[in-house]
């Protein structure tokens, strides 16, 4: 994984992940399925605060999709990207011969439409369960998002909470969610990402330290996450 310090591990990995395993409580009690995960790297915003597409800037030379995109396949079995059609997301997802995916165009833009499409998508292909991570949050490492896995337990799904700011979109989801989500949308209501999740029961993994889900809104945000980047390189390298 990318981000291999100690201070980045969240608060329940301190703690036993009740569930976490699925193992039943007895003999007699049938275990649940394993949960075979898809990722997928939400690209579609527009980002008028940060004067361009994010998904496309560059941090160590990389786009922040591809920092996205590898942190999911270390913890996926496969990755897509939702983009807007004929964006610079789109033209860069292509180039890097990511799977695509759209909004439905019945359902309000918005953050959900994304990760409705995610769903929809994971679930035809087979997947009981979605990983999100929006294009503006490349620190996110394999490790953050295996242990956001670990503690879904048989949640609907879990998200991130890092120096006491929710990031409902750094989130895992199980692909039954796609049909309630899709006729919510469909209807014309896109709710808060948080309202959403309270109202499915979705419950927060702490991490203890922000560092790693750091988002990116503006130019001067990108240089402050580059340069948090290159000193764990430096670490790692020691």
């Amino acid at each position: 994984g990318l981000n291999h310090d100690a201070d980045t591990r969240p608060v329940c990995a301190r703690r036993e992940h009740a569930g976490a395993t699925m193992t039943p409580r007895n003999a007699s009690e049938t275990p649940a399925l394993p949960v075979r995960w898809a990722g997928l790297v939400l690209a579609g915003g527009r980002a008028t605060r940060f004067g361009g597409e994010k998904a496309a800037a560059l941090m160590r030379g990389r786009p922040l999709m591809a920092w996205c995109a590898g942190a999911l396949g270390g913890a996926c079995e496969v990755v897509a990207v939702n983009v807007r059609r004929e964006s610079e997301a789109e033209r860069l997802a292509t180039s890097l011969d990511f799977e695509i995916l759209y909004d439905d165009p019945a359902h309000p833009a918005g953050p959900l439409a994304g990760v409705a499409a995610g769903l929809t998508w994971a679930r035809a292909r087979g997947f009981n369960g979605l990983v999100t991570l929006p294009c503006d949050t490349p620190l996110v490492g394999a490790d953050e998002l295996t242990q956001l896995i670990g503690a879904l337990g048989e949640q609907p799904a879990v998200y991130a909470v890092a120096a006491g700011r929710a990031q409902g979109l750094c989130a895992v989801w199980r692909t039954s969610l796609a049909g309630p989500l899709g006729t919510r949308l469909t209807n014309g209501d896109h709710p808060a990402v948080h309202r959403w999740l309270a109202e499915i029961g979705a419950t927060s993994v702490a991490f203890a330290h922000g560092a790693a889900f750091g988002n990116i809104n503006t130019r001067e945000d990108l240089a402050t996450v580059d340069d948090v980047r290159a000193s764990r390189a430096r670490t790692a390298d020691r």
